[in-house]
């Protein structure tokens, strides 16, 4: 079943306040996960396996690359069983890169906040707020993605346009 997200990426050079935020507006805090994102060769759109001691999905999304609100369209599978799943993928697909973040992760209601640390990259915000839990409109989302940029102070300029795995391989190139 595919599902809507609105969402954006930024930069942070205050991870504290992100955290300190979500605290004082009682977020339930799903943790610390360590993440690999393995993605692989495919035509259109972006699919990926992520392992970590909390989320362990399969993911297909489609999304553009812009900064600030944007939509992503995607499809995901829990997987309890990734070992021989990679594997399997990366025989018949190839792999393009691997991703490793340390990700807090946190919910208010719909929304989806994740601090992340990623090595050669450094530290991010992510909101998401998904229809996946709630049955809400585009704009119903877009809306509250738009609140928690301002609750944030997110600037424009801290916005990122792409994503872990494009910012690693332009580095790479």
């Amino acid at each position: 079943m595919s599902h809507l997200n609105i969402e954006i990426k930024a930069r942070t050079d205050n991870p504290d306040f992100v955290r300190a935020y979500l605290t004082t507006n009682h977020a339930d805090f799903r943790g610390v996960d360590h993440q690999t994102d393995t993605y692989y060769n495919i035509e259109n759109g972006r699919l990926k396996l992520r392992e970590g001691n909390i989320e362990n999905n399969l993911i297909y999304y489609e999304r553009e690359d812009l900064a600030g609100a944007r939509e992503s369209k995607f499809n995901l599978i829990d997987v309890s069983q990734s070992p021989g799943l990679k594997e399997l993928l990366k025989q018949a697909l190839g792999v393009l890169i691997t991703v490793s973040k340390k990700r807090e992760i946190y919910f208010i209601g719909n929304v989806k906040f994740h601090i992340d640390e990623v090595p050669d990259l450094g530290s991010f915000v992510e909101i998401e707020a998904s229809n996946i839990r709630r049955s809400l409109s585009k704009e119903e989302l877009e809306n509250q993605c738009n609140f928690f940029i301002q609750e944030l102070k997110i600037k424009n300029h801290d916005l990122v346009p792409a994503s872990y795995s494009d910012m690693l391989l332009a580095l790479a190139k």
